[in-house]
């Protein structure tokens, strides 16, 4: 039995949000090669790095279209939905909610624009998107699909500079919990993924900071930072088939840190 099989994810339809890099490229990729067709978001002055995430998938032999998405626009949201039912259809099995921010603040230094940002996109995004989506889920034939919410480990823990985004992903942890107990009576899974600190391009300058990455290096029992592919894992176990009885959990991928 193939891989695909077992995910039973052929021909899934999947919508990523911000797709274009890191973590959430690495999941629609992920998605694709267990044989969903996926749907790329990113904001509007990024789909660049969308076409680059699709170009991958479709010379591997997968499907992929690329639509813009600002999570904090309810029209664009439905927007992008709209896109997406258009495409491939009717319909939506899977989505990743992964758009998300970070404004590195010290608690006594959060201005209310960078708290309303981070909450904005983080946790507002994530509802909204899980809102419309989940009402085209409840309404397709047949009903059901499965949400994956990308919180952190930090939404289970304190980390200092971080007081909004730790707000923010603790607030998608128990979201998770809630749409997991309201929409199982139509047969969607709602599940959140808790990733320790990934290694991107992005998040590489942080780790020039020798104290810091000393810092956290030391509390991840297994001694290195995730990958997006570590996570994309996760994403594609709680998608899938074979995560058919689990929803309101939270996965941690976090080498440990939350088990200390």
């Amino acid at each position: 039995m193939t891989e695909q099989r077992r995910d039973g994810l052929v021909g899934a339809v999947a919508l990523v949000t911000g797709a274009g890099s890191g973590i959430g490229q690495a999941s629609a990729i992920a998605l694709a090669e267990a044989g969903a067709r996926i749907v790329i978001t990113e904001l509007p002055d990024r789909l660049d790095n969308a076409e680059i995430t699709a170009g991958m998938i479709v010379n591997n032999g997968g499907e992929a279209v690329v639509t813009p998405l600002d999570v904090t626009s309810l029209e664009s949201i439905n927007d992008c939905v709209g896109a997406t039912t258009e495409a491939f259809d009717g319909r939506i099995d899977v989505l990743v909610n992964n758009a998300g921010i970070n404004v590195p603040q010290m608690a006594f230094d959060v201005t209310e624009n960078a708290w309303d940002r981070v909450l904005d996109v983080n946790l507002k995004g994530v509802f909204f998107m899980a809102q419309a989506v989940g009402k085209l889920m409840r309404d397709q034939s047949p009903p059901g699909g499965a949400i994956v919410n990308m919180a952190s480990q930090m939404g289970l823990v304190g980390y200092s500079n971080r007081s909004a985004y730790c707000s923010s992903k603790a607030g998608v942890i128990n979201l998770s919990r809630v749409l997991a107990f309201e929409w199982a009576e139509v047969g969607i899974r709602v599940n959140a993924v808790c990733p320790t600190f990934v290694e991107t391009p992005l998040t590489r300058p942080m780790f020039e900071d020798a104290a810091f990455k000393a810092d956290v290096y030391r509390r991840i029992p297994l001694g290195r930072l995730a990958t997006p592919e570590d996570v994309a894992a996760a994403v594609v176990f709680l998608a899938g088939r074979g995560a058919g009885m689990i929803t309101g959990h939270a996965l941690t991928v976090d080498g440990g840190w939350t088990a200390v």
